[in-house]
């Protein structure tokens, strides 16, 4: 939530501003939160998967027309966790597999595990 600041701050709120200032930026320098974040998504994976090029045309001339990709084709869904060094874990589910309560869990089991592997100072 936001808060109205004063203009002009007095003595008093100009050194708390500076104190939260400097806290923030020695919490950044120790590397405590935001190099700890996991973040994760999800995307399906066509196996068939025509190139769309795109191009320049002169008004008035045809541009060239490449197919859609068929949104009932074969495909597959990728499951990726990374953090700003990089893929931590990822995972290709079978054609026609689905993500539910069991399937889920045990991703993040394997996820725990790969995230003590590759980033011990996580742990």
């Amino acid at each position: 939530m936001g808060k109205w600041v004063p203009r002009e701050l007095n003595e008093k709120q100009q050194e708390n501003q500076k104190t939260t200032c400097e806290m923030l930026l020695a919490r950044y320098k120790r590397k405590l939160f935001f190099h700890q974040i996991v973040t994760g998504n999800e995307k399906w994976i066509y196996f068939e998967n025509p190139k769309h090029k795109r191009s320049w045309v002169i008004p008035g001339e045809p541009s060239i027309l490449t197919a859609r990709p068929n949104r009932y084709g074969r495909k597959t869904r990728l499951c990726i966790w990374w953090n700003q060094k990089g893929v931590i874990y990822y995972e290709l589910l079978k054609p026609g597999e689905t993500i539910n309560t069991e399937r889920y869990r045990q991703q993040m089991i394997n996820l725990n595990q790969a995230v003590c592997e590759k980033c011990p100072e996580y742990q």
